[in-house]
């Protein structure tokens, strides 16, 4: 058998060539600002971006099936604010029975998308549109043109707050939970098979409707404990918050690998994806580039990261070709 080189190896595993791209951006970054790589900066890294990072999963599995959903972050919105007024108005103080309120909001939320999509055979880029409107829109009538201040969310906040282990522990967690479920749950292969080919799947005996609905339920999920999270970690509920990530929780698993017609990606990827897009997010204020530049500089690596990964997948498919033939 003939023995692979080293650049073949590294080229034929998408997981391999973005550890690649995360060491040189951060050895650039580093040259740049050689504080770059402090474990301050290491931690806020994870803190900071640790709602993107978590929704990333939730979107892996919509975007396996096939689907889209950029309802997310006004899910969000509406279980933060939930929270939010909870804690403001003095109803309930109970972080775990917060969280857990947020959580069943976003599975509600999610579920609806769902059924909605796999039930209505609704498009779920029209569907989650509609419903992106009206999360966001209840989030804004429950504040009442308030908001939960940071005296609002005491107590609560601990969770989050700078030199908590909370969002940490949860991350961690939920990316154990989320590896298990997609490598090795008979759920997670179903996810791949409709993704690759639903009709196959319906054939097969899979119950295409309920998986699809099941992979809405579990983004909204997700995004119902990152509402909880939010409030946790920026210690305020405003109906606005993270107005306009989802393109940032999409673009993570875009860059992982994730494909967007279906029954490709994994969640090792997906978290090397949001990883660099955290990374890029806190390095480009440190290396001096004007926020009116930010953007641009951002889908910049971003594109050349996707390039990456597209030349990646040929020479895999091209590699798996030559094996069939032999």
């Amino acid at each position: 058998m003939e023995k692979k080189s080293v650049w073949k190896k590294i080229t034929g595993s998408r997981e391999a060539s973005l550890v690649i791209v995360l060491i040189v951006l951060c050895i650039i970054v580093e040259i740049l600002n050689p504080t770059f790589l402090s474990p301050t900066n290491i931690g806020q890294i994870f803190r900071n971006n640790a709602l993107t990072m978590i929704m990333a999963l939730g979107m892996l599995c919509i975007l396996l099936t096939g689907g889209i959903d950029i309802s997310i972050t006004s899910i969000l919105a509406f279980s933060g604010m939930s929270v939010g007024m909870l804690l403001k108005y003095d109803i309930l103080h109970n972080t775990f029975l917060l969280f857990l309120i947020a959580a069943a909001i976003g599975l509600v939320a999610g579920g609806l998308n769902g059924l909605i999509i796999s039930k209505g055979k609704v498009t779920p880029i029209i569907c989650t549109m509609g419903f992106m409107y009206i999360w966001r829109g209840l989030a804004y009538v429950m504040s009442n043109s308030a908001w939960a201040s940071g005296e609002d969310v005491a107590g609560f906040s601990d969770f989050g707050k700078d030199g908590s282990i909370g969002p940490y522990v949860l991350l961690v967690l939920v990316y154990m939970i989320f590896f298990v479920m997609m490598k090795w749950s008979k759920f997670g292969r179903k996810i791949y098979a409709v993704g690759s080919n639903a009709e196959a799947a319906r054939i097969s005996g899979i119950n295409v409707d309920r998986i699809l609905t099941s992979a809405y339920a579990i983004m909204g999920l997700l995004a119902g404990i990152c509402g909880a999270l939010s409030v946790a970690i920026y210690a305020s509920a405003q109906p606005n918050m993270q107005y306009g990530k989802e393109m940032d929780v999409i673009a993570a698993c875009v860059i992982g690998g994730v494909s967007m017609s279906g029954g490709r990606g994994t969640v090792v990827g997906t978290f090397f994806g949001a990883l660099i897009m955290a990374i890029i997010a806190k390095a480009l204020p440190l290396v001096g580039i004007d926020s009116i530049a930010q953007n641009t500089v951002k889908g910049v690596i971003i594109l050349a990261v996707v390039l990456l990964n597209v030349i990646t997948q040929r020479v895999m498919d091209k590699q798996n070709l030559e094996r069939r033939e032999m």
